[in-house]
């Protein structure tokens, strides 16, 4: 489930070829708001088939053939190894999270979340930082234990303070919504904690927060570099909005096609916005070549997903009915993509 509220500033190409110019769009330009739940975009025990909240801590200890088949695949056997190992060492708490992930999501036995919540409880009571930010989403969701906000807080307090990057970025989705400077300010420190870890979906909301001064100064060179980065992980949020920097020189130096790039590559991943903003490109030729019946095929993809444009409706208007029937067929190859 998509949780996470994207935190856009839009971008306008004017309609003549010589103007361009960054506008704000009140419906996506703000960071979660005060009754904005932990993130689920963000990899957790709740995203299917992620194999990272299981992560056993680095240690000189033998490989862990549990985690492996986990990542591989291989659930029975990892549910299998996991079981033999905790037999060995009742207080193996990589094995219990990893228990704890199975019942969770439902891998290799029937999915069943009280159990999961049990195997997590073992695991925090040995202090394992996973299994604590799990029971501390589980808690804030009344997911296999009773919904309970303060205590959800504490287990991701106490799973931050420990080095979980997933709590610390969740913790800092609860203090934004606030409102409050003290708790944007520490918002952005745990934001940061979890950055530095390469989270992508922290660098963006980090960033944020620099380019509107909440928290920490108002600095859109280091909003830009964490846009960057946030990119780079693949964060698709991060990467539209660098993307906007960038076309607009903001934080950055102005470079409309390498702007086009990122804009091109969100498209494809499915984003709305960048698909608007690609056709809003080919149709002024604005670090892309002219080419009304892209124009014509990205503005249907974005309308698929709701997001209409009266500027692009008329300035590919003038298409023929051959080009007309060529971007329908490309704009619907788009969003079967998606």
């Amino acid at each position: 489930m998509r949780m996470r509220t994207l935190a856009l500033a839009a971008l306008l190409i004017a309609q003549g070829p010589a103007h361009a110019a960054s506008v704000v769009d009140p419906k996506a330009t703000d960071v979660p708001p005060a009754d904005k739940k932990p993130s689920r975009e963000l990899p957790t025990p709740y995203t299917p088939n992620y194999s990272g909240g299981a992560v056993p801590p680095v240690s000189g200890q033998p490989p862990d053939f549990a985690y492996g088949a986990y990542q591989r695949g291989q659930y029975v056997t990892a549910f299998r190894e996991a079981t033999k190992r905790i037999e060995a060492n009742p207080k193996d708490s990589a094995a219990m999270t990893l228990l704890g992930e199975l019942y969770n999501q439902g891998l290799g036995v029937p999915q069943n979340p009280v159990k999961a919540a049990d195997w997590y409880k073992l695991a925090a009571a040995q202090k394992d930082p996973a299994a604590m930010s799990s029971l501390g989403l589980m808690a804030l969701d009344g997911r296999g234990v009773a919904r309970d906000p303060k205590a959800g807080r504490r287990w991701l307090e106490q799973a931050a303070a420990i080095g979980s990057p997933a709590a610390s970025y969740n913790l800092g989705l609860i203090l934004i919504g606030t409102g409050l400077p003290a708790d944007e300010a520490e918002a952005a420190k745990q934001f940061r904690k979890a950055a530095d870890a390469e989270l992508g979906p922290a660098q963006h909301d980090l960033g944020v927060l620099y380019l509107q001064g909440r928290g920490v100064p108002k600095d859109p060179t280091e909003a830009a570099s964490w846009f960057r980065r946030s990119a780079d992980n693949g964060d698709l949020a991060g990467e539209v909005e660098f993307a906007i920097l960038l076309f607009n020189g903001t934080g950055v130096p102005k470079d409309e096609r390498a702007a086009a790039r990122y804009f091109l590559h969100a498209a494809k991943r499915g984003n709305a916005i960048a698909q608007n903003r690609v056709a809003r490109l080919y149709a002024s030729g604005r670090g892309l070549p002219k080419n009304l019946v892209e124009a014509a095929a990205w503005n249907l993809a974005a309308a698929g997903q709701g997001l209409s444009d009266a500027w692009l409706d008329q300035a590919v208007a003038g298409l023929s009915a051959e080009e007309k029937a060529r971007a329908e067929r490309l704009g619907n190859d788009r969003i079967e993509a998606q």
